[in-house]
């Protein structure tokens, strides 16, 4: 017979167990059936067809060598900034103090340039000041075009890894376009069509300009949206600190926004969100459950449970590996560090959920 206590420690685990499944079981339809219809669009549009607009507050040899990573084709560059900087490649554009708008931080620079400057051309191109575009050939013909990112080494090795971790869980972008609205959204490398941009605008508060911007387009209009296969390189946050502030900002902004969505994605939005933050807990329950003999309800079923949830996120390390060519029998000392990842890549989402921040917090870059 069970105790009260062990009632409550029962209830709890198989909580958190079943929630993390469902979140699992969707990933993998998402990755096992809907990726499988790819969406092969061709290039439709070329560099010539592509305004460049690089974010910024002033990390000046930052930004150079976003800038200089550039392909000669894309001759339309912008660099928009807090505060003047010096770049060769690209006209450099201050926003004004006296402008004033709903959004704020880095949606306020981005609405001050879609106000302010001249674009004739189809798509805008936004990247961070890290963002080094290592290839590009073109666009295909859809209203959003997302690129993948590839964080590097930056100082911290525990913050690489949850980056890495994150990566392999992020192959589920391939089946966003069968969504009407995609999950989530990456500011560092995205193209939106101008027309579309114009009718969107980005005049609103909020702490993630580019998911919002994308759930904001899709549930107003039909929006076309691509994942392209070239990807772009970005920093790794620095520290645990830093990486600690980019995810309470994640995801307490994602979280936010979900509340605007249709049902059944506020729904999925918000349940993303909390399995996010208890992520941490569930290598705790593996353990627990599997060595200290603690008898629960249904306690063989649940080891089960548990092991193949454990089994997932070390699936999505190693497909994180995979996507840095780093996967092989060298890296295998590597999976010992998967509790340490996913701890550092959701104990922010936590406190963001519990104490979501006041402001925008502008994650540390460093100069390579």
């Amino acid at each position: 017979m069970i105790h009260p206590p062990g009632a409550v420690a029962s209830a709890f685990i198989w909580s958190v167990t079943i929630l993390f499944a469902v979140a699992g079981l969707f990933w993998l339809f998402e990755t096992l059936v809907l990726a499988r219809y790819r969406d092969d669009r061709e290039t439709a549009y070329g560099p010539e067809d592509v305004q460049v607009r690089i974010l910024t507050i002033g990390a000046e040899d930052v930004v150079q060598q976003t800038v200089d990573s550039l392909p000669a084709s894309i001759t339309d560059r912008h660099v928009i900034a807090e505060k003047p900087i010096a770049i060769d490649g690209a006209e450099v554009h201050v926003v004004p103090e006296s402008f004033s708008c709903e959004a704020v931080r880095k949606g306020r620079a981005i609405e001050w340039a879609r106000q302010t400057l001249s674009c004739d051309r189809e798509y805008v191109l936004y990247l961070d000041e890290d963002s080094i575009v290592e290839e590009f050939d073109g666009l295909p013909d859809a209203d959003i075009v997302q690129f993948s990112e590839r964080p590097r080494y930056t100082g911290s090795w525990l913050a690489y890894f949850a980056d890495v971790f994150r990566m392999g869980a992020q192959i589920e972008q391939h089946a966003f376009h069968r969504f009407r609205i995609p999950l989530f959204a990456w500011g560092g490398g995205i193209a939106v069509r101008k027309s579309l941009e114009d009718r969107v605008t980005w005049d609103w508060p909020t702490l993630v300009e580019d998911t919002a911007f994308l759930w904001r387009a899709a549930e107003s209009e039909s929006v076309s949206y691509a994942l392209d296969s070239a990807s772009f390189s970005n920093q790794a946050p620095p520290s645990l600190g830093e990486i600690f502030q980019q995810r309470r900002r994640w995801a307490a902004g994602n979280h936010q926004e979900a509340s605007n969505l249709p049902l059944r994605y506020k729904l999925l939005a918000k349940g993303r969100s909390y399995v996010w933050a208890i992520a941490p807990i569930m290598p705790l329950i593996t353990v627990g459950v599997t060595l200290s003999g603690l008898q629960l309800f249904c306690s063989g079923l649940l080891q089960a449970l548990s092991i193949s949830l454990a089994l997932l996120m070390v699936a999505w390390f190693a497909l994180g590996l995979f996507q840095y060519d780093r996967l092989s029998l060298r890296s295998l000392p590597m999976f010992a560090l998967v509790p340490l990842a996913v701890l550092v890549h959701s104990v922010g989402a936590t406190a963001g959920l519990i104490a979501p921040p006041d402001d925008f917090h502008v994650t540390e870059k460093t100069t390579d």
